[in-house]
Formats: structure tokens, sequence, C-alpha cells
């Protein structure tokens, strides 16, 4: 879990009533840390009810193993895993969804008690099929396909934008932009960026102790935002209009906007009374319901919606010992038609079939693993090893940024 999702939760009851943050700030963030490291289980009988509440339509849960070991390549639907290896060092893909990047991220001190958050990434090279660190870039956004990436230069916020060439290594062209852009998503075809734009740095942190002497990181909340807008823009010419947004006290310092699944909207996240809120814009800016095939998503759960589009991910629902269980519903509706394995849906693999974060067995402390997991089914496929804690509260261990692939 990384420092902006530490605050979110320990503000979460403040950010509903859009009240600043109050004393003891540290104090509440580390705290939910060490809870997130011990976490209670929930009990027998609520995991078994996740188990069988399987809706009608979705066949009857697999009792195979529990855990299937991989070879590196699984079978005819390019499944390749690592399950030896944490962070990755070889591509990681399965069916639909490949493994295009990973980052980390640790305070890079300014003055004081003030500094930013940043990253450093590791690329997939399509020659090798193996990550390379690449630090000359303090944002990635890997176009699907996985052949070019839109990258922005390390000190944020920057006035153009590179396309890079991830086989070769090189920037063939940039983008110039008026305004200081400091993160950017591709659409769903990749023929387009939203480029968000900030007055200053996005990642900008300040060092705060606790009532015991404990030290967390932590980010700017709320008024704090220096958010201005978004770009939407052409990805073959570069071309495309900047748009203004109204401040909001109820967004994290970083707030980075995305395309809706059709291109028609932009979305961001919003802290409120739960987790995942959204508030969707048009392409003017101006604030705008969000799509019916959209609206029952969560902001915070990246795989979305199934490539058919017909069911949604949505957030952890059951948990028992070192088991784990997420919701998946009618999009349309909310209905909750399955449960599916995993702590934290990152990918569709197919229309049945996702990535997921889920704990490792055997310990009661959160370990993840990157694992393949079926509607229907409990078998989980490990797909890479262990991503053990960093008992540093600042730092992010590494996080996956999955794309589509294409055959």
């Amino acid at each position: 879990m990384n420092v902006d999702e530490l605050v979110r939760e320990a503000l979460r009851e403040q950010a509903a009533e859009q009240a600043a943050p109050g004393p003891g700030l540290a104090d509440r963030v580390l705290a939910v840390r060490r809870r997130r490291r011990v976490r209670g289980l929930v009990s027998v009988a609520a995991a078994v009810a996740a188990v069988v509440a399987v809706a009608v339509g979705v066949p009857l849960l697999d009792t195979g193993k529990e855990d299937v070991r991989p070879a590196s390549v699984l079978d005819g639907n390019g499944v390749s895993a690592h399950p030896d290896q944490s962070p990755p060092r070889d591509a990681i893909t399965a069916g639909r969804s490949v493994l295009a990047a990973y980052y980390t991220a640790e305070p890079a001190v300014r003055s004081g008690d003030r500094g930013v958050l940043t990253r450093t990434y590791w690329l997939l090279d399509p020659k090798t099929g193996t990550y390379e660190k690449d630090d000359r870039w303090s944002f990635v956004a890997v176009a699907p396909g996985a052949r070019t990436a839109a990258v922005l230069e390390r000190t944020l916020p920057v006035r153009r934008i590179g396309i890079l060439d991830l086989a070769s290594g090189r920037v063939d062209r940039w983008i110039a932009v008026d305004r200081g852009v400091g993160g950017l998503a591709y659409s769903r075809d990749g023929s387009r960026l939203v480029a968000t734009t900030y007055g200053e740095h996005p990642d900008l942190i300040t060092r705060v102790k606790g009532s015991s002497g404990d030290v967390a990181w932590v980010s700017p909340f709320g008024s704090y935002s220096s958010r201005s807008g978004f770009y939407v823009l052409d990805v073959a010419d570069g071309r495309g209009d900047w748009s203004p947004v109204a401040d909001r006290r109820d967004i994290n310092g970083r707030q980075d906007f995305a395309l809706s699944r059709d291109g028609r909207l932009v979305y961001s996240q919003v802290i409120g009374g739960k987790d995942g809120l959204q508030q969707f814009h048009d392409l003017d800016g101006d604030t705008v319901p969000a799509p019916a095939n959209e609206r029952h998503l969560r902001s915070d759960v990246s795989a979305r919606l199934s490539p058919d589009g017909k069911l949604a991910a949505l957030g952890l629902t059951a948990e028992a010992k070192d088991t784990s269980w997420s919701e998946i519903r009618d999009p349309y509706t909310g209905e909750e038609v399955a449960r599916v394995r995993g702590a934290q849906l990152l990918a569709w693999v197919d229309d049945r079939r996702l990535i997921a974060w889920e704990r490792a067995p055997g310990s009661e402390e959160y370990r993840p693993r990157l694992v393949l997991v079926t509607i229907g089914s409990e078998k989980v496929v490990p797909l890479s090893g262990v991503r053990e804690p960093d008992e540093a509260f600042e730092t992010v261990e590494w996080e996956p940024v999955f794309v589509e692939r294409r055959f």
C-alpha cells in the first residue's frame, strides 16, 4: 500500500465532510499501515458465502488445486509466468494483457520537511522480453500493444511529452504543450492521450511526526492539489485542446484523469465516505454524470469493464486467512453476479479471467503476488513472486502497469 492509499484511509471520514486534515495525521497514517500489516480475518462463514455466492449463468466453482505452479509458458493462450521473480525480470503475459512496465517510488528531499515522491520505471523491452530500468522519466504511460510509451521528463510539471519507442529506447518525437503536464493516460484504442495539467509538482510530500516519534511522508490533500485541467491529444499529430477544471477539496495532490471506455469523457478519483469514488467530466472540463456502463465502477480498481463490456470488476469483498475474494457486478444494474479470487483486480485476461494481487498462502501478513484467477473457479495461478512489504512507510513497492496486448 502506498502513501496516498494510507492517507486516503486515514482521512476518509474527514474527506466526506470536506474538512482539512487535523492534528495527529501521522499517527493515523502509521496506524493504518500497521493495521494493513496484520489485517484481521473475516469469519469462516463469510468466506464460505463468498465461495458459493455465484449468480445464475456463472459456472459452478472448480474445486481444483488451490495453488498451481506454472512453468514459464502455461498454455496456448499466451500465458507466461515467473513465480520465482519479484520484481519480475522476464515478461509476464496472460491472454490479452501484458505487464508492460512496473515502477517503484521513494521520497527525494527538496528542503527541510518537504520533498517529492519520485518514481523509477522498468520497461518491457519487446525485443528481449525483459524489463529494463529507465530512470530518465518521472512518469510513463504505455500504449496498448506495449510497443510505444508516452513519457515525461524528470522535473514536473513539463511542457513537452515524449513518444518513446520501447524497442530502441529512443524518443521518436516530442509533443509540445502550453501548460505544465504531470500525468498521462492512453485511450482504449491508443489513438489519444489525456494529459493532466498541474501548477506544481503533483507528487509533493511533507514529512510529519507522530506522537511516538515515528515519521511519515504524506501527500498534500484536498485544497493543496494544483491540478488545473487536461489536454486530450491526438497521438499521431499531437494536436488537441486544453480544458480547465474547477478546484476541488476532495482530491489528492496527484489526481490524474483517464478516458472513459468510449473516449467521450474523462474521469478521476474523488475522496469521500467510501473508497473508489469517481467524477466524470466532458471534454470541455464540466462535471457530468457517469456513463450508464461505468457508474457502478470504482476508480481504485483498474480492471474496470471486461473486454465484452458485460461484467464489471469491483473491490475486495471477503477474506479468510490467506484467501480473498472480489466482486464481479453487472455494470448497468450494479448487482453482484459473482465473486472471484483476488484481493485487487488489476486487468482482464479475457471475458472470464483476470489478473489480481492475492496474498501468498501461509502468512497472516499481507504479502501479495500477481495471480491469474477465473470466474467460477477457486484455482489460482501465480504469475510473479511475492512482493515483500517494505518497512519504510514512505516507499512504494514495485507497482505493475498492465496494458492490452496486440497479437
